[in-house]
């Protein structure tokens, strides 16, 4: 008889961990929920703010603007490319959240991939030319969107949580 080396864990360092299958949902579940969202406020946003920007309190307004950039308005005019971008990182972000170490991890990975698809959504189906919704206001900062929050949140909450620390769950 031959004999085979020990089948590898499926926790630790295998490729996929115990729980994965629950992280994936989590992650699902929130970049969808956040696409919802993303896509139902600049629906609300183009309807309601083409007729002019709105003041809500101190140097928050809601106007519409379209961003054919990037974050902070960088790459105008290229839509296109930018597309691309955000295909490659869904896919890399695809594979963290099945490797991620936690559900939390995943949840947070979650917000950054659908704030991307929320926004990748506006770049393929709006037709703006392959432009992003943007109508958050505080004119302190620029101009953005719920997808573009949650990136931010997202990558954060990320950074927090592997920097912390996290249990195996």
């Amino acid at each position: 008889m031959q004999e085979r080396g020990a089948a590898p864990t499926l926790s630790g360092r295998g490729r996929w961990r115990a729980g994965a299958g629950r992280r994936v949902l989590v992650a699902a579940v929130v970049a969808s929920v956040v696409v919802a969202a993303d896509q139902a406020t600049k629906t609300w946003a183009v309807d309601r703010l083409s007729r002019g920007p709105v003041h809500v309190v101190g140097t928050l307004d809601l106007m519409l603007q379209h961003n054919s950039g990037s974050a902070f308005s960088l790459a105008q005019g290229q839509g296109p490319l930018l597309a691309v971008v955000a295909v490659v990182l869904l896919g890399v972000l695809a594979v963290a959240i099945a490797r991620s170490p936690s559900t939390g991890v995943a949840g947070a990975l979650g917000l950054v991939a659908g704030g991307a698809m929320g926004n990748l959504a506006d770049r393929l189906f709006r037709s703006d030319h392959g432009a992003v919704i943007d109508f958050i206001a505080l004119h302190f900062w620029p101009t953005f969107n719920v997808a573009d929050a949650c990136i931010v949140v997202g990558a954060i909450a990320t950074a927090g949580v592997v920097w912390r620390g996290h249990p195996e769950r």
